[in-house]
């Protein structure tokens, strides 16, 4: 014979609250012993209990006669690197009792439960009469809360606008990062909204409130969510390719320089070297300097030799536009 679910041992490190004959249990860290407790309590099925094990599992809706088990993720940020990661949220929906199991990352959810918990108005409010509304207000929190990240989404995409054109500062690395972090929030909204979807049907029978309103509204918070991140990824995609042609133009143009220097210098190269061989040459020491425009005739000339091709390279460069940066 099973337990009553009330006898729910706070020992167990297992927390709930409940709202009239509505019974909300929050487990965070979820571990094998607190799986246990929850099967002596719920008819669950063993393939689910390991599966709220698991951080690996892919989303998805397990229908059972008298409950619905569900598993989506939900981005949550990393504190070290300060970059989205995937959560596990796994939650069992029953006619009076609602069931979130979870790592702890999810901060909202964990925030909500805890006032609901001190707050009889505010535990009223957001939980509803029934599992179907719970279940609602949940997931209409944490797509709020995903909403919150998409504003800083774009103070960053605003952030690279200011720089992309500044040519003193390389901001590849901060590009890159953001990609990142849009293709990350991609990757876990388009499922959870093929799983909303699914699981709206599935929840109404837990309710007798009609919820088809309620989970509208949360499809257009996330058709909003997935819009903006269409939007932030053409965006960062197009600073991306400014960034690579600003940064292959700059490139260019050292590039540019670098040769008209060095081909200004190959007459003054071409004539130091002859000059620097141990061979007889027009005044050099072996042969008699020249001394018709005093003791420095020689280099005298060598420079002239040298400025005059360099001039006449500069002028035919300019005529042709090359030195035009």
């Amino acid at each position: 014979m099973k337990l009553n679910r009330n006898d729910l041992p706070k020992s167990s490190g297992i927390e709930w609250i409940t709202n009239d004959k509505l019974t909300w249990i929050n487990i965070e860290k979820p571990t094998r012993e607190k799986m246990k407790m929850l099967e002596l309590h719920y008819p669950f099925h063993e393939l689910n209990i390991e599966d709220c094990l698991s951080k690996i599992q892919i989303p998805k809706v397990d229908r059972y006669g008298d409950h619905v088990f569900v598993i989506l993720h939900f981005p949550t940020m990393d504190n070290k690197e300060n970059f989205p990661r995937s959560t596990q949220l796994a939650i069992f929906v029953g006619y009076d009792y609602l069931i979130t199991i979870h790592q702890g990352n999810l901060r909202a959810l964990t925030e909500i439960f805890q006032i609901c918990n001190i707050d009889q108005n505010q535990r009223s409010s957001f939980m509803g009469n029934s599992s179907g509304y719970l279940f609602h207000s949940i997931i209409d929190l944490l797509v709020d809360d995903l909403l919150h990240m998409l504003i800083k989404i774009e103070g960053n995409l605003d952030d690279i606008e200011d720089l992309v054109f500044n040519e003193r500062i390389a901001i590849a690395k901060e590009i890159s990062r953001l990609r990142r972090e849009i293709t990350t929030l991609k990757r876990l909204v388009y499922p959870l909204k093929r799983t909303i979807l699914t699981v709206s049907r599935e929840i109404q029978k837990f309710s007798e409130e009609d919820l088809t309103l309620y989970f509208d509204d949360v499809k257009d918070h996330i058709d909003k969510v997935i819009e903006v991140l269409d939007e932030s990824k053409e965006t960062i995609e197009i600073f991306k390719d400014t960034d690579f042609m600003l940064s292959a133009e700059k490139t260019n143009k050292i590039l540019a320089i670098l040769t008209i220097l060095f081909t200004l210098s190959i007459p003054a190269t071409i004539f130091a070297t002859y000059y620097g061989m141990n061979v007889n040459l027009p005044g050099g020491f072996e042969t008699g300097t020249a001394a018709f425009l005093g003791p420095y005739t020689t280099f005298i000339i060598i420079i002239l030799l040298s400025i005059i091709p360099a001039g006449a390279m500069i002028y035919g460069f300019k005529k042709k536009g090359w030195l035009e940066f």
